[in-house]
């Protein structure tokens, strides 16, 4: 039997560590770190991850306010507001909730952060950063991934390591991540155009699968005592709940798990880790370490 890579125990580590930090933080005479998040629509699912946010945040000591704004704001607007942010030294950390409404572009906010702020880790000076090595804020669910494998002591000096998935949230910063001094595995990225994936997959010593589709990694794309960690969250039609669905991830756990050495569940596994990080950026841009 795998085993079980508890997402909930150690982001209850890394919140626990972060809680303490800010406290001496606050004894040694500064204020507590302060996070703004920029929340534009009613979307549904954003809500709920702001939600989430602010009550860990408060958890832990960081102060926060959710900015709502209505849909129909302006893309300058939103600019103004990112700017007047950057602005504020009272402001340490800016996250803009994505999506936004289709009449704004993406780029353009995010770009706009104060790359010193940029907790998110989306902006392009961020992510070069990340690319060439040098230290800076950590991408949340990338960043996440790798304090589970170092925390459940799982080698990755040599390993290889499959990555299936290339968004630019997942998939290409979790490759640079692997790829540092330090961490030292071999990457492979794999997407919808690989040729024979099955194959490719079983190669892995840790296989990451964050393509969003439901119990996409079967049994037979996975090497015996390979490290499994799934980072994807699917709603699947479930009658026999009340809600009428469960979560289940991207890989198919039942089949997988006898053949694994270690996986991720889903809930409970990447997820709490992407708003752990999160907090350890808030209070990173907080003391500019």
């Amino acid at each position: 039997m795998a085993q079980l890579i508890d997402g909930k125990a150690i982001s209850a580590q890394v919140r626990n560590e972060v809680k303490q930090a800010v406290a001496e933080r606050i004894a040694a005479g500064h204020r507590p770190p302060y996070l703004a998040v920029v929340l534009v629509g009613d979307d549904p699912a954003s809500a709920s991850y702001v939600r989430g946010k602010a009550k860990a945040s408060a958890e832990v000591g960081i102060q926060s306010d959710t900015l709502t704004y209505d849909a129909s704001i302006s893309e300058q607007e939103l600019l103004d507001i990112v700017q007047r942010l950057n602005d504020d030294e009272g402001v340490d950390g800016i996250l803009v909730q994505l999506p936004l409404p289709d009449h704004i572009d993406d780029r353009k906010v995010i770009h706009a952060i104060d790359p010193a702020k940029d907790v998110d880790c989306f902006h392009p000076e961020s992510v070069g950063n990340l690319v060439i090595g040098l230290d800076g804020f950590q991408p949340a669910t990338p960043a996440g991934i790798v304090e589970m494998l170092q925390r459940t002591e799982i080698q990755t000096s040599g390993a290889q390591c499959v990555i299936i998935g290339r968004s630019n949230i997942v998939g290409k910063p979790l490759a640079n991540l692997m790829l540092k001094k330090g961490l030292d595995s071999t990457v492979t990225v794999c997407h919808s155009r690989t040729k024979d994936l099955p194959a490719i997959a079983r190669q892995a010593d840790i296989l990451v699968a964050a393509i969003g589709r439901a119990n996409f990694v079967t049994a037979d794309m996975v090497k015996p005592g390979a490290v499994v960690i799934d980072v994807g969250i699917n709603r699947v039609d479930d009658d026999s709940r009340e809600r009428g669905y469960r979560l289940v991830g991207d890989v198919d756990f039942e089949a997988v798990e006898p053949i694994a050495s270690a996986i991720t569940p889903v809930p409970g596994g990447v997820g709490p880790m992407t708003i752990a990080v999160l907090l350890q950026n808030t209070l990173r841009a907080a003391t500019g370490a």
